[in-house]
């Protein structure tokens, strides 16, 4: 029997995790869902995850956090980082990085384990190893009896996306993209069985530019003077894919967008959660 498993683009703050909190579960119930892996780098404040929310997501349905080039922004994460097995870093930082370059967990059902990895792209991005490299390695390194693996791309470049899908084409089951928060067309099963969509968008304000409010960007940008970029409350919207794999073989089955429409929200962006929101 093919197995669900839902993919969740880039949680934008506290209107991304009332999100999560609010339809994750009764999605979970309605999709028949046996694996939830969701990029949460700018969970807290906008920028960065804190222990507190790590623990809400898990709480709300998310089986495995995967992060990005804001992966170390909030330094309490660290502990998190260290001693959890639901939570995976850029594989291609330095060997001397904190945290999991790969995890293997059980799915909902207990019956199947999946492998869960993040990479950072190099394009127009911060300084990083080779993501090529990192995956080869990270593929050599995982069991033959895990079938189903699932790569987080967190990249810039929808050319460097699109190139490391084919790269890991019938190697991964799953490869989707994150860091951009728009949300691509391009979902679907290349020919060596893999999933793949550029990028899942993001889970979070889409009456913004990017999760952030749209006064603050503009004016930044018309300006040419700094001011804080906070967090949008508008249009807020569960963004991501939803993948059917062989737990046989795990090669993918089917590939379909998922775009969950909430509740806007009123008042602070911001709570004790985020620790101290990033304002830059």
């Amino acid at each position: 029997m093919p197995l669900n498993i839902l993919c969740i683009g880039d949680v934008v703050g506290k209107p991304g995790r009332r999100l999560l909190a609010d339809h994750l579960p009764e999605l979970i119930r309605q999709r028949s869902i046996d694996l939830v892996v969701c990029n949460a780098e700018n969970a807290a404040g906008g920028s960065g995850l804190t222990p507190q929310i790590y623990t809400k997501l898990l709480n709300y349905g998310v089986d495995v956090v995967t992060l990005g080039d804001h992966v170390y922004r909030k330094r309490e994460i660290a502990a998190s980082l260290s001693a959890s097995d639901r939570i995976v870093r850029p594989a291609n930082l330095n060997a001397k990085a904190l945290g999991r370059r790969w995890t293997a967990v059980p799915l909902k059902s207990g019956l199947h384990q999946a492998a869960v990895c993040c990479l950072l792209g190099q394009m127009y991005m911060t300084a990083s190893n080779s993501p090529w490299a990192a995956i080869d390695q990270i593929l050599s390194e995982i069991p033959p009896s895990i079938k189903i693996r699932i790569l987080d791309f967190h990249a810039e470049a929808s050319s460097e996306k699109i190139a490391m899908g084919w790269h890991c084409n019938g190697r991964m089951s799953i490869v989707f993209g994150t860091h951009t928060h728009v949300p691509t067309a391009d979902a679907r099963i290349l020919d060596g069985g893999t999933a793949y969509v550029s990028d899942l968008g993001m889970t979070g304000p889409y009456d913004s530019v990017l999760g952030r409010r749209k006064d603050r960007v503009l004016y930044a940008l018309t300006t040419s003077m700094p001011t804080p970029f906070e967090i949008a409350l508008g249009d807020p919207r569960l963004s991501g894919v939803l993948a059917s794999v062989d737990p046989d073989t795990g090669k993918a089955l089917a590939i379909e967008r998922v775009e969950v429409q909430g509740q806007a929200l009123t008042g602070n962006a911001y709570d004790a959660d985020d620790g101290r929101p990033n304002r830059d």
